[in-house]
């Protein structure tokens, strides 16, 4: 039998970015072609301050959105908006929904994606990084912890599921320390508390091939029992060597963006962003891996992906 590997797309990380705003109207259509390719999981959208991310500001409309248009679970409120708890499947809709994340960084953002429809999944960055967890949320490690253990709490008592990015997973550049024994611990923590899927993030894009393995190695230990991921960044030339180094580690879970859209800022390299899609696809399904992604999808949502490009990306 195949190994089965679950890719997730994410046009979140991808825009957010982006100086040029992408119209709501246009997102929607985007992600409602994803979905009906075939695309089941995908990092959609963030509720994070607008002020901070104006990309994502439009969070909330756009899940509306997808509701309306079909493709996503939801049900309305009947005041403009939409409810939270169970979300009741479109008669349209056959097979296996979409899984459809939503980050979130405080509590006011988990109030909003608790709102939203069609949001299955909370995603939330847990730094290992004192100095990047002060400069991207001003919180400390244990006011993180409290907001982690309140997330999975809350997507528990709303019957979704939370994954938690490990930031800075392998390694920063703020000369802390750093070693795969405190991202075991961190693993360790998140698992005694209850969080059942969790990625282990590239946030500076330094890390190479051999680190790449030897860390997804060192922790799958601690993580047994969850879903372990991957969330890289690279320059396109060394992207395959990459995937190919977390899959034979042992990795099933990875996130990806069509074309590779999306820098890494922190990374100092211009050239170095998400690793696309169609590389990982390509990648895994040489070592006979099932991505659950036809080829003809492929194609159909690198074409949309590209109209983006030209449109949004300059």
């Amino acid at each position: 039998m195949p190994e089965t590997v679950k890719i997730i797309e994410c046009p979140r990380d991808a825009w957010q970015g982006l100086a040029q705003i992408i119209p709501t109207e246009v997102k929607a259509a985007y992600l409602s072609k994803l979905i009906r390719a075939g695309f089941r999981y995908i990092d959609a959208v963030s509720f994070v301050a607008p002020k901070y991310v104006p990309q994502m500001a439009d969070s909330d409309r756009l899940m509306e959105e997808l509701v309306e248009a079909g493709v996503v679970p939801g049900r309305a409120n009947g005041k403009g908006g939409h409810a939270a708890g169970p979300q009741e499947m479109p008669p349209a809709m056959k097979g296996q929904p979409p899984e459809i994340i939503g980050i979130v960084v405080n509590e006011k953002g988990l109030e909003r994606a608790l709102r939203a429809p069609g949001v299955t999944t909370l995603g939330y960055p847990y730094s290992v990084s004192a100095s990047f967890r002060r400069q991207n949320a001003n919180m400390s490690r244990e006011e993180s912890q409290a907001l982690t253990q309140k997330l999975q709490e809350a997507s528990d008592r709303a019957g979704r599921k939370l994954v938690v990015y490990i930031s800075m997973a392998f390694g920063n550049p703020y000369e802390e320390p750093w070693g795969s024994e405190i991202v075991e611990e961190a693993v360790l923590w998140l698992k005694s508390i209850g969080v059942r899927m969790v990625s282990l993030a590239d946030t500076a894009g330094i890390a190479d091939a051999k680190g790449i393995g030897d860390l997804v190695k060192a922790v799958k230990g601690a993580a047994e029992g969850m879903e372990l991921g991957v969330h890289l960044h690279s320059r396109p030339e060394g992207a395959a060597e990459k995937v190919m180094a977390a899959y034979e580690a042992g990795c099933r879970r990875f996130d990806s963006a069509l074309t590779g859209l999306g820098g890494c800022p922190f990374a100092g390299d211009e050239m170095v962003g998400n690793i696309a899609t169609e590389i990982v696809v390509q990648t895994l399904g040489e070592q006979g891996a099932d991505t659950g992604i036809e080829p003809w999808a492929m194609l159909s949502a690198l074409d949309a992906t590209q109209e983006i490009r030209k449109k949004y990306a300059g």
